[in-house]
């Protein structure tokens, strides 16, 4: 079989490998450039150009877990997206949680007004990447598609987002397992109204007890986690505060850290909200601070109590989760799940471990909510970056390790001037790295980086001639 790959032309071509949000943000910020800029190839598996997996969601239930004046998607400009929803007649304002459906529209139109400013610039494909390859001869990459053919790039960006949930040790075989419930069409197999045993208790446990209890209202729906602890809800805007933020001096511990957040918010009042929200620009800076050693102690035992402050959810879905839980629907539990057999009529019987002793649950169906997995290896593509020395993991094995602009360092720790990556994969980097602010931001960045990379291969194909 031979490959095909594309001609790059005189204008130098980018990959973007991915279809969300990191995608549509780094494209539509490098075509909304004065000046020359490259050609853009997006290259997405799922088919949702500009929508993602997160946004592609039909359920109206599901909503932003940001306020609409913090999710623009244009650097610099933090009324755009109301000034989008104006025009399509939708009244909002600054504070609403708009639908998780409509922001996905948002990011579509982005993208399609971004692309009419710079006609043929460009190109969407639907396919799944396969594998980088770096021309031996010439600079630039040949990106291997699974239905065999190829394409050639001057540059390529990894906007993959998230990954899947991790593998479950204990998970029993389909169908009455999801393993990826963001998978387009994983719950419905859920079919009758048989009781629910969610694995995890953030984030992608909201949605998913909200989605199953509402397509059926006598279905109970369990949800299991180490720290049994939810996602704490955003109240009205909070208090920043009053002083300006002064950061720890380094080197800091983790104990430091940590005695240094607990009097930023004494200081606030004991108002808690506007110190999580300050702090988060500097999150990165703080992370890269720490040691390796205490960047683990902070994991195994911060994380959690940092995520479900930072990552809140919008008023209304914490009513309807707390109705759901007074309702005895949604039962949470505080342990581990020790193993999963066969149970009666088809079912499943879960063993969960407590403090208190273990309980089995009859439930009819198993779903892996425990979120994104943060090592590469649960995405063939990105593993096989690694294993192919072209990329390295990240700290602690968290995503991919790059250099503070997202250019991807190989096996070696050298960084590629031409294979970039943003948003989830970062994680190691820069721990904060999954909302629209922050890859937003990294956007902006990267797109000055490509724009650069354009200029200066035109300058070398002048030469030349």
């Amino acid at each position: 079989m031979s490959d095909h790959v594309a001609d790059s032309g005189d204008e130098p071509l980018i990959a973007v490998v991915g279809g969300g949000a990191s995608a549509t943000l780094v494209a539509s910020h490098l075509l909304r450039r004065t000046g020359p800029v490259p050609r853009l190839l997006l290259i997405d598996g799922r088919g949702l150009h500009g929508r993602g997996q997160a946004y592609s969601t039909e359920d109206p239930n599901h909503l932003l877990n940001a306020r609409a004046a913090n999710m623009s998607g244009v650097e610099g400009d933090p009324g755009h997206l109301l000034d989008w929803t104006r025009a399509q007649g939708i009244e909002a304002s600054g504070e609403d949680f708009l639908p998780r459906s409509l922001y996905g529209r948002y990011l579509r139109d982005l993208l399609d007004t971004s692309a009419e400013a710079r006609p043929g610039h460009l190109t969407e494909l639907t396919g799944t990447v396969l594998s980088l390859d770096a021309g031996p001869a010439a600079p630039g990459w040949t990106l291997r598609l699974a239905d065999g053919s190829s394409r050639a790039a001057d540059a390529v960006v990894l906007a993959v987002g998230n990954q899947a949930p991790g593998h479950l040790p204990w998970a029993p075989p389909a169908p009455r397992y999801i393993a990826d419930p963001w998978r387009r069409g994983a719950l419905d197999a859920i079919d009758d109204d048989a009781p629910v045993l969610i694995v995890g208790t953030g984030l992608t446990m909201v949605d998913l007890a909200i989605s199953l209890s509402g397509r059926s209202p006598g279905r109970v729906v369990h949800a299991v986690s180490r720290h049994g602890l939810l996602p704490q809800a955003h109240h009205p805007p909070p208090r920043p505060p009053e002083a300006d933020l002064v950061l720890p001096a380094e080197p800091m511990s983790l104990r430091e850290l940590l005695r240094w957040a607990r009097l930023a918010v004494r200081g606030n009042g004991g108002e808690w909200h506007g110190f999580v929200d300050a702090v988060r620009p500097h999150v990165p800076a703080l992370w890269g601070r720490l040691s390796d050693a205490d960047r683990r102690r902070f994991l195994a035992l911060v994380a959690r109590h940092w995520e479900v402050h930072r990552h809140r959810i919008p008023p209304a879905s914490a009513a309807r989760i707390e109705a759901l839980r007074a309702e005895g629907r949604l039962r949470v539990h505080r342990g581990r799940v020790d193993d999963v057999r066969a149970g009666a009529a088809h079912g499943l019987s879960v063993r969960v471990g407590t403090e208190g002793g273990t309980s089995d649950l009859e439930v009819g169906w198993l779903v892996n909510g425990t979120g994104p997995a943060g090592a590469p290896g649960t995405d063939p593509f990105l593993s096989g970056l690694v294993t192919a020395g072209v990329a390295r993991p990240g700290p602690l094995g968290l995503g991919l390790d790059a250099d503070p602009d997202g250019a991807v360092r190989d096996a070696a720790g050298r960084p590629h001037g031409d294979l970039f990556a943003l948003g989830p994969p970062l994680r190691g980097v820069r721990y904060e790295t999954t909302a629209i602010p922050e890859i937003r931001a990294q956007a902006a960045v990267l797109a000055g980086r490509l724009a650069a990379l354009g200029r200066s291969r035109r300058r070398r194909i002048e030469r030349v001639r």
